[in-house]
């Protein structure tokens, strides 16, 4: 009781609150703007957390992604151009709505359903993190190997739809983790002696490139049309979403309860969770064939599995240091730079600063109904914010982030370089989360990979016989060979 005593105390200081709603404000804008995404605004926070203390800097990173994946919905709704990822499986539903002259429905369901799927994802974040620790505290080398290589697996081949790409990517990340001396023998790998390889390559400058400089390098080489709203006036958003509320409790639980699930896959995220939920809503439904012409049961069910997704990725991230997504990834470098290392021990080391990431997952979604009433209301003006004027805002920020993390104009070269290799990976259809989770987990597969076998005197049997181990390592390669058990049926079925 006293921890979470403290743990109010931390969130509710002046400097905290205040901090929460800047924040919120920032994820609202970014969220907004099409183009720009839940990821890009973490990446671009980072370099303002070195300056804070573990809490607010956490709390940043909630409330902007919270606020931005909601924001998403806002361009869906009125331009028929989501503004993150995560709301582009529902967008096509959205404008639809607004062409039917919907758009105040459509929007406060977007605001509600996020909320409530937020407020949920957080309540299982809240049940199930401390007891997943308290079983973590078990685990030894041989499970840490397998959950390691079984999340790397499913950034593979459960998060794409291209395997072999994803592969590649994940192979590149895996190659850059091994730069420096962090390796168990000390073995300097890749370093052509030059004493800024030695440390290995940071991952915080490097997202900041992968994610920042990119989207900066899109908007130079696109030649998108100006924006116009399909409809400026926005009414009363409130209107009719308690009748909503009545009609589809089921579509917004099991949005909610999708979405927190997908999320804590390695690798899925909000994106996957929305299309997913998509579907599932289609399936379910009793009217299918309204899908498509403005019907808004997808848009409830996928808008709470985006937000809820929020919360479950970091289930992974908390318990185990398993990124759930591209967010948590540079929210799990955010934790290791404050001293917040990630595992279950950081519920016996840290539980005052644990109940606070709690208390403020609550906060943001909360905060999310008025803030976004007020986002809806001005959109217009967020609209005449030039990009020409925007974007050089945004690289020079990157630049002076990457350059503080360590002064040294180094981290401003891994951050180019890496926005550059970003913008033709994705240019040409290579994921970039795979090579994300490659540096973040990298070091940690091989440590855990090289303990195994000391402990084991090289027996590879023995990553199989403690039970959960056993089961993990079965079922990653179960999910390793389902692709030629997919071909093998397709083949019977097409030879039938």
């Amino acid at each position: 009781m006293s921890e979470l005593t403290t743990a109010f105390a931390l969130v509710l200081d002046p400097y905290v609150l205040a901090v929460i709603l800047g924040a919120a404000l920032f994820g609202l804008f970014v969220g907004a703007i099409p183009g720009l995404t839940a990821t890009m605004a973490t990446a671009l926070l980072v370099p303002v957390t070195f300056f804070m203390e573990p809490v607010p800097a956490v709390a940043a990173i909630v409330t902007t992604t919270a606020m931005a994946i909601f924001a998403g919905d806002i361009p869906g709704a009125l331009l028929r151009m989501p503004g993150t990822p995560a709301s582009a499986a529902y967008t096509d539903e959205a404008y639809a709505m607004t062409r039917k002259g919907q758009a105040e429905l459509v929007l406060g369901a977007g605001l509600v359903f996020s909320a409530i799927g937020g407020i949920l994802g957080t309540v299982v974040l809240v049940t199930a993190a401390p007891w997943l620790a308290e079983v973590a505290l078990n685990f030894s080398s041989f499970e840490y190997f397998w959950l390691v290589l079984l999340g790397l697996t499913c950034a593979v081949f459960i998060a794409s739809d291209r395997p072999l790409k994803a592969s590649v990517s994940l192979l590149l990340g895996l190659l850059v983790s091994c730069v420096g001396l962090n390796n168990p023998a000390a073995f300097p790998r890749f370093t052509f002696d030059n004493t800024e390889l030695m440390g290995g390559i940071n991952f915080i400058p490097m997202m900041i490139g992968m994610f920042a400089v990119s989207e900066v390098l899109r908007y130079v080489t696109s030649k998108d049309a100006p924006l116009h709203l399909a409809q400026e006036r926005i009414g009363n958003i409130f209107r009719g979403q308690w009748e909503l509320v009545r009609r589809y409790p089921a579509a917004a639980f099991r949005g909610s309860a999708v979405g927190t699930a997908i999320g804590a896959l390695p690798g899925a995220g909000a994106d996957i969770a929305a299309w997913i939920s998509y579907a599932i809503s289609k399936k379910f439904s009793k009217t299918p064939e309204k899908y498509g012409t403005g019907h808004v049961e997808g848009v409830i069910e996928s808008g709470a599995a985006n937000n809820g997704a929020l919360s479950g990725a970091w289930i992974p991230a908390l318990v185990f240091g398993i990124p759930g997504d591209s967010i948590t990834a540079i929210a799990i470098g955010v934790l290791y730079l404050k001293g917040m290392n990630p595992g279950p021990t950081i519920f016996l080391n840290n539980p005052e600063n644990i109940y606070a990431v709690f208390i403020v997952f609550f906060i943001a979604n909360l905060l999310m109904i008025p803030l976004g009433l007020m986002a809806i209301k001005g959109y217009k003006r967020v609209l005449r914010v030039p990009r020409h004027v925007l974007m050089p805002v945004i690289l020079t920020f990157c630049m002076v982030g990457a350059f503080a993390i360590n002064n040294t104009a180094f981290d401003i070269g891994v951050m180019l370089t890496a926005g550059i290799i970003a913008f033709f990976m994705e240019r040409n259809g290579f994921p970039v989360a795979p090579a994300i989770l490659g540096v973040v987990l990298g070091a940690m597969l091989e440590e855990n990979l090289a303990t195994s076998l000391i402990k084991s005197e090289g027996r590879i049997a023995a990553f199989f016989e403690r039970p959960i181990a056993g089961a993990l390592g079965v079922f990653a390669i179960l999910v390793w060979l389902s692709p030629f058990f997919l071909r093998l049926r397709r083949r019977r079925a097409a030879a039938a």
